[in-house]
Parts: structure tokens; C-alpha cells; sequence
């Protein structure tokens, strides 16, 4: 078998992932592989050390994509995404991108009250986890909708971070020239991986990160259970606050445009608590038009759907068809290719219970009958329903799963 270089792998992977995107037939189905826990665990580290130690860090994720290749990773993030630190520097392209996702040493510099992270808040081998919280009040709406950017910045902040509580005061001062100095760490980190990951023949990541105005509401400010009540207590001041975001959100993710970004990662939270009439109403017009002003603009859209999205799953048909990537967490990828194809690239159909407890074999064959299914006429990504895979995931699984796409993916 010839052995190919870095460059010929990291081309095949890109036109790989590039054909399903466009709705072609690759070459063979594209594989996404698996991050979280599995990661530092196999490489015999804490996860603290993997979100604190930047090289411990680097080293665990490419001994793990060395070892358990794949045409698509996440691999690399330690930390939690906060948009609300995007959306403060929104007006400030070359700042705004670094800062959507806080990772352990960020966590600490701004004592940020969204997240907990391992040997901190948590065990050192637990994940780092978002919990989110009660950070605005209703009557606080106005505000929002008045200026999100200076309310995020000015309101919002002081009472998320410790370290930001008292604006304009030397402690402030202290923690936004740390922030800096951390920032540089987290760069120069990311650069190096990303010449490693070259090296392994992985194509260049650049991806920008986008959100639902509706989640933004949900996770950062009012908690998922409050606006859920907003939605009937407060729907005029909901929906405008939600216009409100749009902008300041397009911004963020529109920042790394010129740094190459092609795709906007658009994780969603609230979408399947909602009933039809609900997503319809508050949540799907606004999140449509940021992906559809993220098309105009030349970038698709990576749309995380959490949990089971198939209320909604029509809904998706009145985007541009080849808008970007549909990744299902729950919902049954057979079905959704039945409703998506020829209009959008459908992602994931691996439950990560089996990834955990299944065997190779029971693993060799539900690839093969679900590849049978879903495979033809090109559009479809390979993965688990969540990339982040806990540290028990079997890894003769994984390698098992790595084996069967090779072997039934190929067109």
C-alpha cells in the first residue's frame, strides 16, 4: 500500500469533507472523530492538566489523532464556549474570535461564574462544565434591547466575572492586561498545534462561532427555565431582544472571514424544548437569518442540533439548499436524510452508548446497515451524536468504528 504524505492526506481530507458540503459523492464517507475525555485519558493525563498544561495539552491531542484518525476534529478545545466575552469586544474584529471559548487558565484570570472547570470547582478528572445562571432580571429587557453590546459589556460582565466586578478599578485593569498575557499563551498554542496537526496531514481549521439569540438569552442571561416563562410573560421584549443580538452575533462570527474561516460552528441548546409554534415564533427567524446572512457573506453554516430536532426538521428546507452542515445529536439521521437530501449535508447517526458499551462487531455492523441507508448521493458526514466522548469510551470501539467507514464508506 503506498504511504501518502501529509500533504496528500490533508488534500484528500479537505475535498473529502468539501464534496459532502457541496452534496457530491466523496470518495468515501468522511469520518469525524471524537474529543472530551477520551483524549487526555488515553494519553494517561488529568483533565486539568489537559485544559491547564498547554503542551501536556497539545501533546494528548496529537498522539490521539496520530492514533485514531479522522477527517474532521474538535480536538484541541479544553475549554467552554461564553459568547458574551465575544459579543463586549464585538466592534473589534482582532479581538472578538479569541474569546468565544474560556479555557482553564482563562477561567481563572476572569473568575468567571458560568463555567467550572477540573481542579478548580470540580475533581481533577471530572469535564469542565457550563451551568450557566440568572444574570439579568426582566425588567432589564429594555436595556438589552437598547444597546446588547454596551449591556453585555457594562451590566452583564461585572457580574459574571469576579475579577471584572468593579469597572474601571484597578483589579479590572489587573485582569483585562492578564487576559492579554493569556490570550498570547492561548495564540501561540493553538499555532503550534495547528502546525503539528499539518504535519499529520490534517487540513487547516479555521472556524468561526456563531449563535442562537434565543440560546444567548437562555445560557448567559436570564437561565434556560426563565425564559422559557419570558416567552409568555415578556414574547414583544423576547423577540426584540433576539433581533437586537443578531448583529453584534454576525460580527463575531464574521471576524475571522479574513483569517479563512469558511464555516460558523452554531452549537444549539433550547431547540427541542420548544413546540413547533414556539420555534417558529422565537427561535428559527432569527437564527435563519444569521445563517443566511452568514451565506451571503461566503460562509456556510455547522449547525449543532442538541437532542432531538425532529419537530423541526422541515424547517430547515426553507434555508438556501447546500446552506452547510446539519449535525444531529438524537434525531434519527435515516429520517433526516430522507427530508434533507440534495438540499442540506447531514451529520452524525452514532449513539456514543454504543461507542461505550457496544463491542467491534456490533459496531462493524450497525455502520454497515447504516451506511447502506445513507450513503448513496454523497452528502453525509460520519460521527457520534456528541464528539465529546467520556474517558470509559472503549478504544477498540473507536478503532472498530475507524475500520468500518474504510470499509463500507467508500462510493
Amino acid at each position: 500500500m503506498t504511504i501518502k504524505t501529509a500533504s496528500e492526506l490533508s488534500k484528500e481530507r479537505l475535498e473529502r469533507i468539501e464534496r459532502v458540503i457541496e452534496l457530491k459523492e466523496p470518495d468515501r464517507v468522511p469520518l469525524a472523530g471524537v474529543m472530551g475525555d477520551m483524549v487526555p485519558a488515553y494519553s494517561g493525563i488529568t483533565q486539568h492538566e489537559y485544559c491547564y498544561d498547554y503542551e501536556k495539552s497539545r501533546e494528548a491531542t496529537v498522539k490521539f489523532l496520530q492514533d485514531f484518525p479522522c477527517d474532521m476534529s474538535f480536538a484541541g478545545i479544553t475549554g467552554v464556549g461564553e459568547l458574551p466575552l465575544s459579543i463586549a469586544f464585538s466592534d473589534y474584529p482582532d479581538i472578538s474570535p479569541s474569546i468565544s471559548f474560556v479555557s482553564g487558565p482563562l477561567h481563572d484570570v476572569l473568575g468567571d461564574k458560568y463555567a467550572r472547570f477540573p481542579g478548580r470547582e470540580l475533581a481533577e478528572d471530572s469535564s469542565p462544565q457550563f451551568i450557566g445562571g440568572e444574570w439579568m432580571q426582566p425588567g432589564e429587557y429594555e436595556d438589552l434591547i437598547e444597546d446588547p453590546v454596551r449591556f453585555v459589556a457594562e451590566t452583564v460582565l461585572p457580574r459574571v466575572c469576579r475579577n471584572l466586578e468593579k469597572p474601571g478599578s484597578r483589579q479590572t485593569m489587573a485582569t483585562m492586561a492578564r487576559l492579554g498575557m493569556e490570550l498570547s499563551k492561548l495564540a501561540a498554542f493553538g499555532q503550534a498545534l495547528a502546525a503539528d496537526l499539518a504535519e499529520l496531514g490534517y487540513p487547516p481549521a479555521v472556524m468561526a462561532f456563531a449563535y442562537s439569540p434565543l440560546d444567548f438569552i437562555g445560557d448567559f442571561l436570564r437561565d434556560v427555565t426563565n425564559v422559557l416563562l419570558d416567552l409568555r410573560r415578556y414574547p414583544d421584549k423576547v423577540k426584540q431582544a433576539c433581533e437586537a443580538l443578531v448583529e453584534p452575533i454576525l460580527k463575531v462570527a464574521l471576524a475571522l472571514k479574513p483569517a479563512g474561516a469558511k464555516l460558523a460552528f452554531i452549537p444549539l441548546h433550547l431547540n427541542e424544548y420548544l413546540s413547533p409554534d414556539l420555534y417558529n415564533e422565537f427561535y428559527w427567524p432569527h437564527l435563519k437569518r444569521i445563517i443566511a446572512e452568514l451565506g451571503n457573506e461566503g460562509m456556510k453554516s455547522f449547525v449543532f442540533f442538541e437532542g432531538y430536532h425532529d419537530a423541526h426538521l422541515e424547517t430547515i428546507l426553507e434555508l438556501p439548499a447546500g446552506w452547510g452542515i446539519a449535525y444531529f445529536e438524537k434525531t434519527d439521521v435515516r429520517k433526516a436524510k430522507k427530508i434533507l437530501k440534495g438540499h442540506t449535508c447531514v451529520m452524525g447517526g452514532i449513539p456514543m452508548g454504543l461507542l461505550i458499551s457496544g463491542t467491534p462487531e456490533k459496531i462493524d455492523e450497525y455502520v454497515k446497515n447504516l451506511l447502506e441507508e445513507v450513503k448513496p448521493g454523497g452528502g453525509f458526514i460520519l460521527a457520534s451524536g456528541t464528539a465529546i466522548a467520556p474517558r470509559e469510551t472503549s478504544v477498540e470501539n473507536i478503532r472498530a468504528l475507524i475500520d468500518a467507514v474504510e470499509k463500507y464508506g467508500r462510493y
